[in-house]
């Protein structure tokens, strides 16, 4: 039996001190496999963001265990959290592209964190992942001289060049028109097939979810039962 990449049990999480401590998350326990694409959606305040970000080693677990590949990150060290976090690709909403940068420095600063790029042609590696995305003719483009679809194109390059084990994105398509949404995450699905990761994806974008594996519902904190993935798609 495969080892899950990312295995949550009893997770509980709190904001706030004393009296204006308000909880987030209930009793979450999910199990994450390689390979999956897992969707999660449901409403506004529902505790998706909450959740991804502990998931992605952002923020420490509290109460109840969370494992990401293999570390259990409830009382983890900082240390831990960084070793974790190194192997996790990140594409949020806002693509967080440094404006200053071309579109190949932008990729290549994510290789220059991990220490066995270092000794590479990390050029050539950023310049043939954004071959990959379609991107070749805007490698030395700067950031503001892309288009929101290719803004978020350099940002699953920069996300996945490293082949993470995990890819974490939060509403990756909010910003994107129809066409540029769905070329997005076929764009990571392909990838992460590819390279073996395990994506996980908070959206709100009923027209990607065919895409997943697994859809996971949340709402007030808490994972639903399995709800019908097809009226979900509907």
């Amino acid at each position: 039996m495969t080892e899950p990449v990312i295995s949550v049990h009893h997770l509980n999480h709190y904001f706030g001190e004393r009296e204006l401590r308000k909880q987030a998350l209930f009793d979450i326990n999910l199990d994450i496999y390689p390979g999956e694409i897992i969707i999660m959606t449901g409403p506004s305040g529902s505790g998706k963001t909450t959740l991804l970000t502990l998931m992605g080693g952002l923020r420490s677990a509290q109460e109840g265990s969370l494992k990401i590949l293999g570390q259990e990150m409830n009382k983890a060290s900082k240390k831990e959290m960084m070793q974790v976090r190194q192997r996790i690709g990140y594409i949020f909403q806002a693509h967080n592209l440094l404006t200053f940068l071309t579109a190949k420095q932008n990729v290549r600063m994510s290789l220059e964190l991990h220490d066995e790029y270092l000794e590479q042609n990390m050029d050539k590696i950023a310049t043939d992942i954004l071959n990959t995305v379609g991107l070749g003719n805007r490698v030395d483009y700067y950031a503001d001289n892309l288009s929101g679809g290719q803004k978020q194109r350099v940002a699953i390059a920069r996300a996945l060049v490293s082949h993470p084990k995990i890819v974490l994105a939060d509403e990756p398509t909010a910003a994107l028109d129809k066409k540029s949404g769905r070329d997005v995450v076929e764009l990571m699905q392909k990838l992460a097939k590819e390279q073996g990761c395990t994506i996980l994806l908070v959206t709100h974008d009923n027209r990607i979810l065919d895409i997943a594996d697994r859809i996971v519902y949340m709402e007030d904190g808490r994972l639903a039962d399995q709800p019908n993935a097809a009226a979900l798609v509907e």
